[in-house]
C-alpha cells in the first residue's frame, strides 16, 4: 500500500527536551517543522473560487511508523482580516465508523468550498466554520479517505481504541510540525459516530495533560452533533422517533421495543435484525438522515428530487450532495494539490470505507462514564440534534443525556435567528444541549446559517441567543 512521505519532526515524548533546547539555543525541532509545514502548504485547490484569502495546508503525519500508518489532514485557517492567530484550533471528526472528514466535514458541511454537482469546480460556502476558528480535518482511522496503512490487516482490525490512540498520537506530532499552534486553545468537534471519537480522544488528550503545567494541547472541550453516544438509549429513542414520526406501524414498534433493546447497534440479534428490516420496508423510499427532504434518485440527478421550496433553508437542500466528493477528490489534480495519495493507493477514494466499517472491532456499549469523568473536571461539552435526523435522533440524545442526571440551570427555551426559532436549548450544569429545527443528520449541511449560530455560541460558551 506504498510507504509514508518522511517529514521531519519531533516526536510527543521530547516535548520537554526540545522546550529545554530552545530556551539555549534554535531547537532544530522549529527549523524542520517550518521546512515540513511549508511543504503541506495548499497554493490552490482545482477550481476554487477566486480571492481566497485564508491559508491551507495538507499533507500526512505518521501515526504508527512499524505498521506504517498514516493519516491525513487538511488545515483551513481562518482569513487574514480575522487575524487567524488570535483564533482557537477546532478539530473536526466525522463519523461511520470509516467516513471521512474531508468528504462530509470539509466538502459538505462546515468548510470553506463546496463542490459543485460537476465534481470539477468549487464554491464559497458562506457559513464557513473557518471564519470563526481554524479547522483541522482529520481523515481517520487508516484507511479511511487519503490515510493509509501499510499493514493489510489494519483495515480489518479497526476499533475505537486504536482509532483514538492514533488521533492522539497524530496530535502530538501535528503540534510539532506547526508549533504556532501549541497552547492554543483547543476544541474537538464532529458528528454521528464521532459520538464515540469525540469523547474518547477528549478522555485521553485530557488524562496525559494531568499534572503537566502547560500542557501543549491547551484542550478546552468537546462538541458533538447527533451523536451516537449510549447503545441502549440510542435504541429506545430511535424507535420512539420513528414511531412518533408515522414511520412505522404500532406492531413494528412494539417488535422493536421488546427484540433491540438490549442489543449492542453494531451487532444486533437476529430478532432485532428482522424487526429493523420490516421498519425499512414500512418507511420506503425517504432518506433516514433528513426524513422530510427528498433522497437522491440513483442517478444523482436533482431534476425529479427537488420539488418546492423547503421553508427552513436559504436555498434547496441539494439530496444528491455527497456523490459529488468521489468525483472532485480522485481527480489527480485534485490530489497532487492537496499532497495526498502520495504512495498511490490501489483504491479510490471514497466518502466511506466498507472494508473499515463493516470490520469494525471494539465499540464501547456507552459513552456516558466518559462524560461523568469530563464534566466535573470543567471540560466544556454541548451536544447539539437535528430535529429531523431519524438515524441517531433528538430523542435519542434526550434520553442519554437524561440518564447522566444533571441538574437543569436554565430550562427547554426557544432560541432565535432573526426572529425565527432556530431550535431549542437546555443548559445543565456542565453540559449544553441544542437542537436545530428542520436539520437532519448533518445539521450544518441542511441548516448551515443556523449550525454557524451554534459554533459561534459554543466557542464563546453562551447560550443560544433568546
Amino acid at each position: 500500500m506504498g510507504r509514508s512521505r518522511s517529514h521531519s519532526h519531533c516526536h510527543s515524548s521530547v516535548f520537554g527536551l526540545c522546550f529545554l533546547f530552545l530556551l539555549l539555543s534554535d531547537c532544530f525541532c522549529l527549523s524542520s517543522s517550518s521546512g515540513a509545514q511549508e511543504s503541506d502548504r495548499i497554493t490552490e485547490l482545482p477550481g476554487q473560487p477566486r480571492n481566497v484569502d485564508f491559508a491551507q495546508y495538507s499533507g500526512y503525519v505518521t501515526v504508527n511508523q512499524k505498521a506504517g500508518r498514516a493519516l491525513f489532514y487538511w488545515l483551513v485557517e481562518s482569513p487574514a482580516s480575522r487575524e487567524p492567530a488570535s483564533r482557537p484550533l477546532v478539530l473536526w471528526l466525522s463519523g461511520g465508523p470509516g467516513c471521512s472528514s474531508v468528504a462530509q466535514g470539509a466538502a459538505q458541511e462546515i468548510g470553506p468550498f463546496r463542490i459543485r454537482p460537476n465534481g470539477k469546480t468549487l464554491y464559497s460556502n458562506p457559513y464557513a466554520w473557518n471564519k470563526l476558528a481554524n479547522i483541522l480535518f482529520l481523515e481517520s482511522p487508516a484507511g479511511v479517505g487519503f490515510s493509509y496503512t501499510n499493514t493489510t490487516s489494519d483495515l480489518y482490525t479497526a476499533g475505537d481504541n486504536r482509532t483514538a490512540e492514533d488521533a492522539y498520537i497524530f496530535l502530538a506530532n501535528w503540534f510539532e510540525r506547526f508549533p504556532q499552534y501549541k497552547h492554543r486553545d483547543f476544541y474537538i468537534t464532529g458528528e454521528s459516530y464521532a459520538g464515540h471519537y469525540v469523547p474518547q480522544l477528549s478522555q485521553i488528550v485530557y488524562e496525559r495533560n494531568k499534572g503537566i503545567q502547560n500542557p501543549v494541547i491547551n484542550f478546552k472541550g468537546f462538541m458533538v452533533g447527533n451523536a451516537v453516544t449510549d447503545d441502549y438509549h440510542d435504541l429506545i429513542g430511535t424507535w420512539e422517533h420513528w414511531w412518533t414520526h408515522g414511520l412505522i406501524s404500532d406492531s413494528t414498534y412494539k417488535v422493536l421495543l421488546a427484540a433491540c433493546n438490549s442489543s449492542s447497534s453494531l451487532r444486533p440479534s437476529t430478532d432485532c435484525t428482522k424487526a429493523i428490516t420490516l421498519a425499512n420496508a414500512e418507511q420506503g423510499n425517504i432518506d433516514l438522515y433528513s426524513i422530510f427532504t427528498p433522497p437522491c434518485n440513483s442517478t444523482g440527478s436533482l431534476k425529479q428530487n427537488l420539488r418546492g421550496h423547503y421553508p427552513w433553508m436559504s436555498r434547496p437542500y441539494d439530496p444528491c450532495t455527497e456523490t459529488y466528493s468521489p468525483i472532485y477528490f480522485n481527480l489527480p489534480e485534485v490530489q497532487k494539490a492537496l499532497h495526498a495519495n502520495v504512495t498511490g493507493i490501489p483504491y479510490p477514494w471514497e466518502t466511506c470505507s466498507e472494508v473499515v466499517s463493516s470490520n469494525w472491532g471494539d465499540s464501547p456499549l456507552s459513552m456516558l462514564p466518559i462524560y461523568k469523568e469530563l464534566i466535573p473536571a470543567g471540560i466544556r461539552v454541548w451536544l447539539f440534534s437535528g430535529d429531523t435526523d431519524a438515524v441517531v435522533p433528538l430523542t435519542a440524545s434526550r434520553y442519554s443525556i437524561d440518564a447522566l442526571k444533571l441538574p437543569t440551570l436554565t430550562n427547554w427555551y426557544p432560541w432565535y435567528d432573526n426572529g425565527k426559532v432556530g431550535g431549542w436549548s437546555q443548559i445543565y450544569k456542565g453540559l449544553t444541549f441544542v437542537t436545530v429545527t428542520g436539520a437532519g443528520h448533518q445539521v450544518p449541511l441542511l441548516r448551515p446559517r443556523q449550525a454557524f449560530i451554534l459554533f459561534q455560541s459554543f466557542l464563546a460558551n453562551k447560550p443560544m441567543p433568546s
